[in-house]
């Protein structure tokens, strides 16, 4: 343990390490700032830069970026009323009244807080548990892990709340476009339609950049809306460490909501922040002061949307399943360098987690002091013009799906996923679904033939052992819970109508 623990420290203390892991700080928190530019794209488009660095280096590149563009969402938010993340949309409910009360420094510092705050607290909810749940993720064979596979999808689909069957729907178009291909075991081609480029199947990075950057691109620039903004002052007197503190409560309680949703596949950080918002506001002895510029509302946001970040990355270490849309485009970050995320990798690759470890405690803190000194910088990024900055983020999009296999037919692919991602957007399907329905489709393929081939055909093997059994349990449970209200609902309805 302790010549890994060196190992890892290490890797991590690389300059390459350490530069990739402030660059990424920064990234994340520059897009983040941009209302339109998500964190989902800027860790899609780096993605491929990626390619010529080191495992380490790769991997704390992206989760600085995920760091950075969870605090940096709530610039925007606060000063301009415009969420530059999902997440921050809670964010803004107080962040922005707080502006206009001459209170934009205490609010962007309370949010810089509350992220890091909530942010450590996660980070140390991995340390503590991902070895342990690798350690019992030993124990799981191909039944095993279709199940668990199974309750992945069934919860990302089921997340798109008064929309799921969107949500399934687009969950099973991400599982039909990972069957594109050259089947292993078979050896026959499947969609490919007589076209060579298609017999390796589709490249996960164009269709990452196509799903989320492409699509925000094409809105911007149909947006009719491109009133120049005025950037706002960062006014107001400093927060301070016991007017911070004073809020404990919160926070904890926002960390807390936040780890615990964080580890669920899928959910990711807009429902956390909701969640812990709605629960301060209940707590609070003034409900009535939310959304009018009370900075509990911020605490709660902030700390529960930072805290997904650490947590999200338990399934994904522990079992290799991604706990959201940016986890499973760290997962391909893993694959793309030979690595697979998973109970194995505890054993042969315990170095590179001690050094993701270390990573994710100082992301943390270099956020914390980044944050801290730039933040009026970020808010004047907010003026950008667009005729300068779409075209930019085109450009990038292109070369980073060329730069995968070097070939113009994965550009001709992002093109048309982003069309596709831009219909959904415009149909108010969640692409969530459909990414990690893409991303998990082969290990769902390969563990259903698997148990198939081990339990010679008999459907029996896969409730073969109390853990297959204990997943199914979980699947049907969250399925009735889902559409059994539905259910009640339409029963009711017939009564009534059969009565009349």
């Amino acid at each position: 343990m302790i010549e890994n623990l060196l190992a890892g420290f290490s890797l991590f203390m690389a300059p390459t390490s350490l530069l990739a892991l402030a660059v990424g700080v920064v990234i994340g928190m520059v897009i983040g700032a941009i209302p339109g530019m998500s964190t989902v794209m800027a860790v899609s488009i780096v993605l491929p830069f990626t390619f010529g660095l080191d495992p380490t280096a790769s991997i704390l590149l992206l989760l600085g970026i995920y760091k950075g563009g969870m605090f940096g969402g709530s610039i925007s938010a606060i000063l301009i009323n415009t969420p530059g993340t999902p997440a921050a949309s809670c964010t803004m409910l107080d962040g922005y009244p707080m502006s206009q009360k001459g209170q934009a420094r205490p609010a962007l510092e309370m949010a810089l807080f509350a992220s890091c705050f909530g942010d450590m607290i996660s980070n140390f909810v991995l340390i503590a548990f991902a070895a342990w749940l690798a350690s019992f993720a030993l124990d799981f064979g191909p039944p095993e892990l279709f199940a668990l596979v199974v309750f992945a999808l069934t919860i990302v689909a089921g997340v798109a709340a008064d929309q799921i069957a969107k949500g399934f729907i687009a969950m099973a178009v991400g599982l039909l476009m990972a069957t594109v291909g050259l089947d292993l075991i078979a050896g026959t081609h499947r969609f490919t339609f007589g076209h060579v480029d298609l017999s390796a199947g589709l490249s996960l990075v164009p269709v990452l950049i196509g799903l989320f950057a492409i699509p925000e691109v094409l809105e911007n620039f149909s947006s009719k809306d491109k009133s120049d903004e005025v950037t706002p002052d960062v006014t107001g007197t400093k927060l301070g460490a016991r007017r911070f503190f004073s809020h404990w409560r919160t926070l904890f309680r926002g960390s807390f909501i936040g780890v615990i949703l964080g580890v669920v596949p899928g959910l990711g950080p807009t429902p956390a922040a909701f969640f812990s918002y709605g629960s301060a506001r209940r707590k609070s002895p003034e409900p009535e002061s939310f959304g009018k510029g009370n900075i509990d509302g911020v605490a709660a946001a902030e700390s529960a949307n930072s805290a997904v970040g650490g947590s999200s990355m338990v399934p994904l270490l522990a079992l290799g399943i991604p706990g959201d849309v940016v986890t499973a485009v760290i997962l391909g970050a893993f694959m793309i360098h030979g690595l697979q995320p998973g109970p194995l990798m505890f054993e042969s690759n315990m170095d590179l987690i001690y050094a993701i470890f270390m990573g994710l405690i100082a992301g943390s803190i270099i956020l914390f002091v980044l944050g801290k000194a730039s933040v009026g910088v970020l808010s004047k990024i907010l003026n950008l013009r667009p005729s300068i900055l779409l075209p930019t983020v085109l450009v990038l999009c292109v070369y980073g799906s060329y730069a995968v296999n070097k070939n113009m037919f994965d550009v001709l692919v992002m093109f048309m996923v982003g069309v596709f991602g831009y219909l959904m957007v415009k149909l108010n399907f969640p692409r969530a679904p459909l990414l990690i329905g893409f991303v998990l489709g082969p290990l769902l393929e390969d563990n259903f033939r698997q148990s198939l081939l081990i339990g010679q055909g008999e459907i029996s093997f896969f409730f073969s052992s109390k853990i297959s059994i204990l997943f199914w349990g979980f699947t049907a449970v969250y399925l009735l819970s889902q559409f059994g209200g539905s259910l009640i609902k339409w029963f009711k309805n017939q009564k009534i109508e059969h009565a009349t």
